[in-house]
Formats: structure tokens, C-alpha cells, sequence
């Protein structure tokens, strides 16, 4: 279940967030279950495409809740509701302890893994096959996922925001804490770094490039990186990000656009229901003083 896309430059969901709230601060526990499902899908998607790992996104999504909980008492209306939450968003992904892998995921690593990635052909009738395809698909999320990895932290919240999602400079800037000139210049080089290393590795922008989502598809498979039986990306039916998220890219040439596409075409993913996981917090004792429901 997800609410009406936040990002809008005037979200219209803002008046229907801002009664919840008042609901909620009044002690209406129906109403703050109400206002986390209608966040917790667009935070998850957000915090998936910063971490990869559903898992991990879906730790930071809770503790992101609950700082919406504990924190709730302190909005005043003076800003739109998704203003206030999505800073605390960005706040959070940006703030979080730094994982492993942050410091080894740069471009010149993947672009060494990926050469050493064996090439392997599928046979034609495997390659047929509806399961084989959703393996490959899974391959190419999980690749042009990876990609995303080897921008630092910043870079990579403000492509997500401006590339992804599409929100304008208005929007970001708002978000961010910034100009709308600085939110601007960021974008770019967050979309040269990333369709740099794009156009010189991937043959799904760049047909003279070798790579090939299918050859790597088995490699991946035998290092542990994609699990048959367990995709995370791919699935029969899946929405799509441009389905859900306003297109907003007036200033953005063709080619520029081409290469997000790509980040756009990747499933917009349902998030786990963590209302019955909050219910269970604010139900303890411990927490209770925080916050008064009916």
C-alpha cells in the first residue's frame, strides 16, 4: 500500500497529511497507523536505492518511523507535512553509520569486478524461458543498482530525489536544505559521474560496450549476488518508478533522460507493512510516555 507520490511541487495529499496529523497528535492511533502507510513505500523505495539491500532498507525505514513518531508533537504546520518528514529522511540516510562497503564501492571497483565477472552465454532455450528472463531482469536491477553504490552518499540521495523521483529544484532544494542553484549543480554532477562510468561500461546505453546483462547473469548467480529463489528486484507484475513518480526533467536533453530512464524502468517496490511493528513499540511501556493514543 502506498499514499499519492509526495514529490510533487505542490503535493495534493498535503492537506489530507496535515489532518492526520492533527488526529494523530490528539492521540488517535488510527491516524498515525493512517499517515505511516500512506510515507512508509516512498521512504523504503528511497532508503532501497541508498542501501540495495531490501533488508537494510527496511531497518532504515523503521528507524525512520520512529523518529516520525517520536518527533510528530513537534510539527506545527508552519511548512507542508512532506517537507518536515523528508528531511528527516535525508537527515537520516545521510547521517547513518557508514557501511563496509561505502568505502570500497567506487566506480574503478566495479568496473574491475565487472571485467572479472565471467562471461557466460544462457542457452537459447533457457533464454526463452520466463523464469530465465526474470533472472536476467533481476541481473540488470541488481547491476544498474549497484551503480548507484559507487556515487558518495550525497550524490547518490540527490540523483535518487532529482533523477529518479523527479522532483524539480524546487523540491529538492527543500529537501536538501539548499538553493535551488546548489540542488542544480549537485544533480549534474551526480548524472556526469554516474553516465560517465555508464557510457563506458554498459551495453544497455552503449551497444559498443560488451557487457551484457544476460553474460553476467550466471556470474552473478555464482557469486552469491542474485538467488533464484529468492529475487529481490524482478517479479512477474511489478509497478514501475515512472508509473508512480512525476516526470519532471523539462531541462534535461535526450541522452541525459535515456540513461535514467533506466533507473526509472526499476520497480517501485512494496514495502513491508511496519505498522504492526510500530503498534508493538508504542504498545511497551518504556515508550509509551513519548506520545498519549486513545
Amino acid at each position: 500500500m502506498r499514499g499519492p507520490n509526495p514529490f510533487a511541487d505542490t503535493p495534493a495529499s498535503d492537506a489530507e497529511d496535515q489532518e492526520l496529523v492533527r488526529q494523530a497528535q490528539g492521540g488517535s492511533r488510527e491516524a498515525l497507523e493512517a499517515l505511516i502507510r500512506r510515507h512508509q513505500a516512498w521512504i523504503y523505495n528511497i532508503a532501497v536505492r541508498m542501501l540495495f539491500w531490501p533488508h537494510d532498507a527496511e531497518d532504515t525505514t523503521q528507524e525512520i518511523l520512529i523518529k516520525l513518531i517520536t518527533k510528530l508533537s513537534t510539527f506545527q504546520g508552519k511548512s507542508s507535512f512532506r517537507t518536515w518528514l523528508y528531511r528527516i529522511v535525508v537527515n537520516h540516510v545521510l547521517n547513518q553509520k557508514r557501511r563496509g562497503w561505502e568505502s570500497r564501492m567506487t566506480f574503478e571497483s566495479y568496473d574491475h569486478y565487472l571485467d572479472n565477472a565471467p562471461d557466460r552465454e544462457l542457452p537459447a532455450a533457457a533464454a526463452a524461458d520466463a523464469d530465465t528472463a526474470l533472472m536476467v531482469e533481476e541481473a540488470k536491477i541488481g547491476c544498474t543498482s549497484a551503480m548507484l553504490l559507487c556515487l558518495d552518499r550525497e550524490q547518490r540521495l540527490v540523483y535518487v530525489l532529482g533523477e529518479i523521483f523527479g522532483v524539480t529544484d524546487v523540491v529538492g532544494a527543500e529537501l536538501m536544505e539548499t538553493t535551488r542553484d546548489n540542488f542544480r549543480q549537485k544533480l549534474a554532477r551526480a548524472r556526469r559521474d554516474l553516465h560517465t562510468f555508464m557510457q563506458g561500461k554498459c551495453g544497455l546505453v552503449n551497444a559498443a560496450n560488451p557487457c551484457r546483462c544476460s553474460k553476467k547473469t550466471a556470474s552473478f548467480i555464482k557469486q552469491g549476488y542474485l538467488d533464484p529463489q529468492h529475487l529481490l528486484f524482478a517479479r512477474e507484475h511489478m509497478t514501475r518508478v515512472r508509473e508512480v513518480a512525476e516526470k519532471a526533467h523539462g531541462n534535461i536533453d535526450a541522452l541525459d533522460e535515456a540513461y535514467a530512464e533506466l533507473h526509472r524502468g526499476h520497480p517501485f517496490l512494496e514495502a513491508p507493512d511496519l505498522v504492526e511493528s510500530i503498534r508493538e513499540l508504542v504498545n511497551r511501556p518504556d515508550f509509551k510516555y513519548l506520545l498519549e493514543f486513545n
